[in-house]
């Protein structure tokens, strides 16, 4: 607010300035938020927890009609959703869950599969992968160069297909994918297969900032070494100077573990994951980096190109 709307004291979160907003009325209002789980990438970006919390301590006479399955993980929503259930006017309704991901329209437990592998839950993962197999292909490669003709070769008509990665994947540049150069998401999105600038040219990567709540037919995510599988769960890292270093604080190990999430859910029919094989000459991709991750994502039962 500072620095876009020239507000030096605004003292209001998001959420909390809308309900005080709509709460001036002095008959009725009602505020009706769709929000969806594990969609925070970006500094200031605290998703439901902060709505509940707006309640809480400044709206209590408000009657707050929230889905049961809030405790979710995915949600992250921590002490705020036991906190509010003291409150007097909170009512919990199972039907207010939308379960049905409308964005792959042909597998319902894409959403589930990606939820699964990202809490590290083996079993859930295996048995989401194995519904939506028939439907929804998901393969793994090491090589880059495969894992585009595997998409190239699914895509039909004017399906559109295209390569992500995470805004922390530093170093996929010996892959020529370098997430510092800005894609144009009009071309990116829209052009023709004949643009360099398209999606469709698998040349330009997109990063999650840059496709959230937008989708593509098939994607190729490009999975670095921000992100790894550490054997009893992720660890976190972010690439400074010549070096990767890990990630400590808590709300930014989620706004990565999310930007994983947001890439994971942008295919509508079908992605391939490329994990690099690394390179023991630089110790900035060592094969120890990308080895567990390729192996946790095998175990799961993703199958892996031959």
């Amino acid at each position: 607010m500072k620095q876009k709307k020239g507000q030096p004291n605004f003292q209001f979160s998001e959420p909390a300035f809308l309900i005080h907003y709509m709460d001036r009325h002095q008959d009725w209002a009602a505020i009706i938020c769709l929000v969806g789980g594990g969609q925070e990438i970006n500094d200031g970006e605290a998703g439901i927890g902060e709505r509940l919390a707006a309640v809480r301590a400044h709206y209590p006479h408000w009657h707050l009609y929230i889905s049961e399955q809030l405790s979710d993980s995915e949600y992250a929503v921590g002490q705020a959703l036991d906190s509010v259930q003291e409150l007097r006017n909170v009512h919990l309704e199972k039907n207010l869950h939308l379960a049905v991901s409308m964005r792959s329209f042909r597998a319902e437990n894409v959403s589930a599969f990606v939820k699964a592998t990202l809490d590290c839950e083996v079993d859930g993962a295996r048995k989401a992968l194995a519904a939506l197999s028939e439907k929804y292909p998901i393969v793994l490669t090491r090589d880059l160069n495969r894992a585009k003709q595997w998409i190239r070769a699914r895509a039909r008509g004017g399906e559109r297909y295209g390569l992500v990665a995470s805004s922390k994947a530093m170093r996929l540049k010996p892959h020529a994918i370098d997430i510092r150069v800005s894609v144009d998401p009009v071309h990116w999105f829209l052009s023709g297969r004949d643009d360099t600038r398209s999606s469709d040219y698998l040349e330009d990567c997109a990063t999650e900032f840059q496709v959230q709540g937008l989708e593509l037919d098939w994607t190729c995510v490009n999975w670095d070494a921000d992100l790894r599988f550490g054997g009893a769960g992720w660890n976190y890292h972010d690439f400074r100077g010549s070096k990767w270093q890990n990630v400590k604080d808590t709300e930014r190990r989620d706004y990565l573990r999310n930007a994983y999430r947001v890439l994971l859910t942008r295919a509508r029919q079908g992605m391939v994951l490329f994990v690099p094989p690394g390179d023991e000459a630089d110790p900035t991709r060592s094969p120890e980096f990308y080895d567990s991750t390729f192996g946790y994502l095998a175990e799961i039962g993703v199958p892996v190109l031959g």
